[in-house]
């Protein structure tokens, strides 16, 4: 059994999904694979997975649409599979909570890098302390929800945990660590330790759009995560008021 990580390859191409399982079975990985979405349920039905490498381009249910349902009901990390010049198809995959994307042809190497990035990120989510032990998480109130930093959870008034992905809660914890501070796009990279993923220009913005949706009353009109105009972004925590903001 590999300590590595179980991957799911879900690609209607039995080469592709051939030379995935290869190269990552050479590197220590444990890989299923599946061609469409039946194929996919049956394997997390019976399996364990901790990372799925997604083909937006499925016959039947596309992979956008797995997107969707899985970060709907799972935490389990997701990387897309997109054929070159897909642009708004990675966009429109980042919004529905990809961790990140990768483009066909692609290098194996590039690939595998990828996989353990996200893999590094997401296994560096702690287990959250049980109630009343010593040391209690700090938590941080960012709108409508409660970051629970020591647990690396997001949670909504009523209680419930509210999904996040790995770069989602690393973003939530560099604004909730650095309040009523402008932060660049560049120094949000940084502080998310995602300078290696080489992920394309303005995803920040995507990813930030995607938690204003989850924390904010108005997502349309944000009041916790602000847009400062040509500067980049605030988490106004309420202690002070902010200028020249949106």
């Amino acid at each position: 059994m590999s300590d590595k990580g179980r991957i799911l390859v879900v690609d209607d191409d039995s080469d592709v999904r051939d030379t995935i399982r290869e190269y990552f079975e050479l590197s220590g990985y444990e890989v299923y694979v599946a061609g469409d979405a039946g194929a996919m349920r049956k394997v997390m039905g019976e399996r364990r997975v901790d990372l799925v490498l997604m083909d937006l381009n499925l016959p039947g249910e596309d992979g956008l649409t797995l997107t969707r349902q899985l970060r709907a009901s799972s935490s389990v990390c997701i990387i897309m599979l997109t054929a070159a010049g897909q642009t708004i198809d990675r966009i429109v995959g980042l919004e529905m909570g990809a961790d990140d994307y990768v483009a066909k042809p692609f290098d194996p190497r590039e690939l595998l890098a990828r996989v353990k990035s996200v893999l590094r990120r997401s296994r560096e989510r702690p287990l959250a302390a049980a109630p009343g032990a010593v040391g209690e998480p700090e938590v941080v109130k960012m709108g409508a929800c409660t970051l629970d930093l020591a647990g690396h959870r997001l949670y909504a008034e009523n209680g419930e945990e509210v999904p996040l992905t790995a770069m989602e809660f690393d973003l939530l914890k560099a604004f909730a660590t650095n309040p009523d501070r402008v932060l660049t796009r560049d120094r949000l990279l940084e502080l998310a330790h995602d300078r290696d993923a080489d992920v394309f220009d303005r995803s920040i913005d995507i990813r930030i759009a995607r938690i204003r949706r989850k924390i904010e009353t108005n997502p349309e009109k944000p009041q916790v995560l602000k847009t400062v105009r040509g500067a980049g972004y605030i988490f106004a925590s309420g202690r002070k008021a902010s200028a020249g903001d949106s």
